[in-house]
């Protein structure tokens, strides 16, 4: 009889765990109910202010009211004016994008040979800076479309010009370059005997005062910087060692590069873009969008 009782007690005990642990498809029915609510609750928008954020930049430099341009000094395109405020072709039109997006705008000056560190650390939003789109720019970073037109060109002084109109006549200077340029590479790719300094500003400064013999750096510097009625009058400009185009850079995934790319096609429509090149004299270097 004891027997009896027993077996049919923990049968009655199996049925009660089957009806409360378990809903026929081997999950826990109090869990589910519970899961349920954790789910629905994780679910609810506006619970993380960083999940938009995260993905987009746009929403980044919105979220913070500020668009970080990382620049040199390098006129006509990122310079100080008179009030010691960064003007020239590329942070005016920066500028312009910025309010285009209800933010402010920053420029923070960087050493150019880290601008893929500085984007991918969130120290600066974009690189603006008459950037040439080289195989190494395009695979680091996610590129406007291209907005002007651009070439390595030597710079020697204005007395010795005459000796080095060919690539063949160069073999023998010592370049100044700027680190991590397209000058710097134009200067490898052609086994020129170089030294890598700070800015193209720096390598100009180092012809003018006779510790290199030439320079390479952009045409549009040049035009701007070079020549009779510039503040290196005693430099004139000579072979013209590439073509190439320039882009603005964002960081890899970034939505800001499809905006950017809209506001060019405005800009150009409009003629915003050109009055802005006219000013600084780069208008024959636009490149239609």
């Amino acid at each position: 009889m004891k027997k009896l009782l027993a077996l049919l007690l923990a049968s009655a005990m199996v049925v009660s765990f089957a009806a409360c642990g378990n809903d026929g498809a081997g999950n826990s029915a109090d869990n589910s109910d519970t899961k349920d609510a954790v789910e629905t609750e994780a679910a609810k928008p506006g619970d993380s202010a960083s999940a938009t954020t995260d993905d987009s930049d746009l929403a980044y430099i919105q979220d913070k009211g500020t668009l970080v341009v990382g620049i040199t000094d390098f006129e006509p395109m990122d310079y100080r004016g008179d009030n010691d405020e960064w003007i020239g072709f590329d942070a005016d039109m920066a500028t312009a994008f910025a309010k285009s997006l209800g933010v402010d705008v920053e420029f923070v000056e960087i050493v150019w040979d880290d601008k893929i560190m500085e984007l991918d650390g969130k120290t600066i939003d974009c690189v603006w800076n008459g950037m040439t789109l080289t195989d190494e720019v395009t695979s680091a970073m996610d590129c406007s479309d291209a907005y002007c037109k651009n070439a390595q060109i030597v710079v020697v002084p204005a007395d010795v010009a005459d000796q080095y109109q060919t690539k063949e006549s160069l073999s023998g200077l010592n370049f100044a370059v700027e680190t991590g340029s397209a000058g710097e590479d134009a200067a490898e790719s052609l086994s020129l005997n170089f030294t890598p300094v700070e800015t193209q500003a720096t390598a100009l400064m180092e012809v003018a005062a006779g510790t290199s013999d030439a320079a390479i750096i952009d045409s549009l510097m040049a035009a701007a910087m070079v020549g009779e009625g510039t503040s290196y009058d005693n430099l004139t400009y000579t072979v013209e060692l590439t073509s190439e185009e320039y882009g603005v850079g964002f960081r890899k995934g970034s939505d800001l590069v499809e905006k950017l790319n809209q506001f060019f096609t405005d800009s150009y429509a409009d003629g915003s873009i050109k009055t802005t090149a006219e000013k600084y004299g780069v208008q024959a270097a636009l490149i239609e969008q």
